[in-house]
């Protein structure tokens, strides 16, 4: 219903959250995991991108391939076909005064950087903890990044004082469109997301953002102000990879 409503408002480019079918729970991930060929929920995602000729990043979902379990975002093109996945690479391994998780103790880290080059703009993916981790970024920067898709699922611990600082600093770090989708704070046995989905721009201005409850957000990307951001501040030329090759290999 609300992929129909912001497809009736004309959307292009529709993102939704991590885990979006499947509590956010190690034992509820092997329950709902699907393999890629035969997954009843990738059938559904890729007819509804056809049928409403849209983009549409499926948010995550637990993917099962040879007795391994990812934590897996596709994106599919209008004509419904899958043409691009990210596997999760930073697995969420936290143990604060508030909260314990430990994702490796079912999911596996996927080992590439994902960027597909569309009509629209080059979109990168990445999961809610690789958000963390700035090398990627700078990865996906390296690779022409002009929109990058983030599901993630932060809780009331971690997201009050990180998600939104780290998200607009990504945008800024990476001179990109950051749309990060959060599933809504629904109060329940397994996990707590913190909701506050937003859309930031190259220059780190936030766009759209929603609450805590289930909503959609919708904004305008435009390439071209990428274009000028980087111009005007350019990063990618004042790198200094001379030193910091570790990433920008010679």
């Amino acid at each position: 219903e609300l992929i129909d409503e912001a497809c009736s408002n004309d959307a292009t480019i529709i993102t939704l959250p991590e885990m979006f079918n499947t509590p956010y729970d190690n034992s509820k991930f092997v329950e709902n995991a699907e393999e890629e060929k035969d997954s009843n929920t990738l059938s559904i995602m890729c007819d509804v991108a056809k049928e409403n000729d849209i983009y549409l990043q499926a948010g995550s979902i637990a993917e099962l391939e040879d007795e391994k379990i990812y934590n897996t975002a596709y994106l599919i093109d209008k004509k419904g076909k899958i043409i691009a996945k990210h596997r999760k690479m930073h697995m969420f391994d936290i143990d604060t005064a508030t909260m314990k998780f430990t994702e490796s103790d079912t999911l596996t880290p996927g080992n590439s950087v994902t960027t597909v080059e569309t009509p629209i703009a080059n979109i990168s993916l990445a999961i809610c903890y690789d958000i963390r981790f700035s090398e990627l970024w700078t990865l996906m920067n390296k690779n022409n990044s002009d929109i990058i898709l983030l599901p993630g699922a932060f809780n009331k611990t971690t997201g009050p004082l990180h998600w939104e600082t780290l998200i607009r600093a990504r945008a800024i770090d990476n001179q990109a469109f950051v749309a990060a989708t959060s599933p809504s704070q629904v109060e329940n046995p397994y996990y707590v997301a913190w909701g506050h989905s937003m859309i930031v721009d190259a220059w780190g201005k936030v766009l759209a953002k929603a609450g805590k409850e289930e909503e959609i957000l919708y904004s305008t990307l435009d390439p071209e102000s990428i274009k000028s951001v980087r111009e005007q501040i350019p990063i990618l030329k004042n790198k200094r990879v001379d030193i910091y090759d570790t990433i920008y290999k010679k």
